[in-house]
């Protein structure tokens, strides 16, 4: 049988916000220190952000091009810059995506990334001219 260590012990504080049957715990120390927290959590989530979907991913990855061939300002530094091999790079992820959702994709979702090829690699032509 082990032995028993006598002397200090320690503490279990409980920090849940509801208690054992569910109900919200009401002025607790705990529960005032969090409330700020959260709010401050949400102000930073609720943004406006666009739905996920193939489109605005396929939107999504042309912009980088368009960053990476020097036509839009990075939003960081505000600087114009050309990097041709990655936006090469991006070009190809594109075009890799099209071969891997042939078949799977709508007639809307086919042409948008069919006209993003076509006119990204237009201008990455025009880039290295």
């Amino acid at each position: 049988m082990p032995e028993e260590v006598k002397g200090q012990g320690f503490v279990i504080k409980d920090k849940r916000t509801f208690d054992s049957h569910g109900d919200a715990k009401i002025n607790t120390e705990d529960t005032i220190k969090e409330e700020p927290k959260k709010e401050a959590k949400k102000e930073k989530t609720t943004g406006a952000l666009p739905e996920v979907d193939f489109s605005s991913f396929i939107l999504s990855l042309s912009s980088s091009v368009l960053l990476h061939l020097g036509e839009i300002a990075d939003p960081v530094s505000g600087e114009k810059r050309k990097n041709m091999d990655l936006a090469k790079q991006s070009i190809d992820i594109i075009s890799m995506l099209k071969d891997k959702t042939k078949g799977n994709l709508s007639e809307d979702e086919e042409r948008l990334i069919e006209q993003m090829l076509f006119d990204l690699r237009m201008r990455f032509v025009e880039a290295n001219k």
